[in-house]
């Protein structure tokens, strides 16, 4: 049940930041979106990939998104939200043909693919990781201790990236 409950999330944010106009919205809904992925990489025993998931993407992609959301001019936003848009236009019609190509590729590569069938997937199911297993376990000792100094030093060029995004970003108060 939790894990159906976390993929609409998933699913139904990923299509508001896909459908938005506004971009603020759009990018806090992202954050929305990678938090409850992490989510469902917990629920499927994957840990790491979790806490990778939000190191990686929340921490590092979705701040990269910010500065790009403050160093564009307002004047640049409303250009983007008053866009009349059209599904299907003469424009779009690349992109649309492309994503159809793209769809039929993939639809025919799972019609023809015996996953079941596959060694690997056999094999991956006979050895199933077990939650009491501790592997996690040695990789978060390994990034507490050995890498605790890359990580911190990312971490202070991540604000100091912020705090200089935001202060480009600020308007230069004139007097009149």
């Amino acid at each position: 049940m939790l894990f159906y409950i976390m993929a609409t999330i998933v699913v139904g944010s990923a299509l508001f930041v896909a459908y938005s106009k506004n971009l603020v919205r759009s990018v806090f809904m992202f954050f929305i979106t990678l938090f409850a992925l992490a989510g469902l990489y917990v629920l499927a025993l994957a840990d790491f990939v979790a806490v990778t998931q939000i190191v990686i993407y929340v921490g590092g992609v979705l701040v990269l998104i910010l500065f790009a959301f403050m160093l564009s001019g307002k004047e640049t936003l409303d250009v983007i939200q008053h866009q009349k848009s059209k599904f299907i236009s003469l424009s779009n019609l690349p992109a649309v043909a492309l994503a159809l190509l793209f769809f039929v590729v993939m639809v025919n590569v799972i019609l023809k693919t015996n996953a079941d069938g596959l060694t690997w997937i056999r094999q991956a199911t006979n050895n199933t990781i077990q939650p009491t297993d501790l592997m996690t376990d040695n990789i978060g000792i390994n990034l507490m201790t050995r890498y605790l100094l890359p990580f911190e030093a990312i971490s202070i060029l991540l604000m100091m990236a912020l705090v200089g995004a935001a202060h480009l970003a600020r308007k230069e108060r004139g007097t009149v």
